[in-house]
C-alpha cells in the first residue's frame, strides 16, 4: 500500500473514531493537569505556549495546523512525516471534566506513528502546552492504525486496529518536550 493510501486510511479512521465514543479511544486520557482555581494559570511552567481556545464546545486554533505539523515533525526528530495535527477532547463520561491533547499522526518508513501531549486548560478556556508536558508516542509494527488504551486517567498501553497476525503497537512515554522552541534555542 502506498504512503499516500496509508495516510488517507489513517485520516479516514480518525474521522470515524471521532464520531463514536467507545471504551477504546484513539487518544489518551490522563489526569487533568489543572484545577478550576485562579492559581492554576499562574502555575503554568515557563515557557508555556497558547495552542487553542475552547469556545462553545469547539476548538479554535491559535497556531496554524501547518505550524503544528512542522513542530510535530521536528519533535519526532527521527524521520517521521506528520500529516495531521489536531487538538482532541477526551471525556470518559458526561460527569467528568474533559481533558485536551495536542495530537500528531504520521508515518516513518511505512509505519504508523502518533504523539499525544496533554494540554493545560486555563480558567478562560485557553489551552496551553507547557515544556514539562510528557510525550506519549506510539509506533506500529505491522499495524495500519494504533490506539492509546487507558484506565481511569492513565494510559495503560496500546492496541492495533487489526487483531492477530503478530501486528503490534509500541508505546513510549518521554518526559518534557521542545515542541515550541524557546527564543534562546532558535537560530
Amino acid at each position: 500500500m502506498s504512503l499516500r493510501a496509508r495516510l488517507l486510511l489513517a485520516t479516514g479512521l480518525l474521522v470515524v473514531l471521532g464520531a463514536c465514543e467507545t471504551s477504546k479511544q484513539g487518544f489518551p486520557e490522563v489526569s487533568n493537569p489543572t484545577t478550576d482555581s485562579e492559581e492554576s494559570i499562574g502555575r503554568l511552567d515557563s515557557p508555556s505556549h497558547l495552542v487553542a481556545e475552547v469556545s462553545e464546545g469547539k476548538v479554535q486554533y491559535s497556531v496554524s495546523r501547518e505550524q503544528l505539523i512542522k513542530n510535530f515533525t521536528r519533535q519526532f526528530n527521527d524521520g517521521t512525516v506528520v500529516d495531521k495535527a489536531l487538538v482532541r477532547k477526551v471525556q470518559g463520561n458526561a460527569k467528568e471534566k474533559p481533558v485536551y491533547y495536542l495530537v500528531g499522526l504520521g508515518l516513518r518508513n511505512g509505519r504508523f506513528r502518533a504523539m499525544a501531549m496533554p494540554l493545560q486548560l486555563s480558567t478562560d478556556n485557553s489551552l496551553y502546552l507547557t515544556s514539562a508536558a510528557e510525550r506519549y508516542v506510539i509506533e506500529s509494527s505491522g499495524c495500519q492504525f494504533c490506539f492509546f488504551n487507558f484506565e481511569g486517567s492513565q494510559i495503560v498501553g496500546t492496541s492495533c486496529e487489526e487483531s492477530g497476525g503478530g501486528a503490534s503497537c509500541d508505546l513510549s512515554v518521554q518526559q518534557n518536550n521542545t515542541f515550541f522552541p524557546t527564543s534562546n534555542s532558535r537560530k
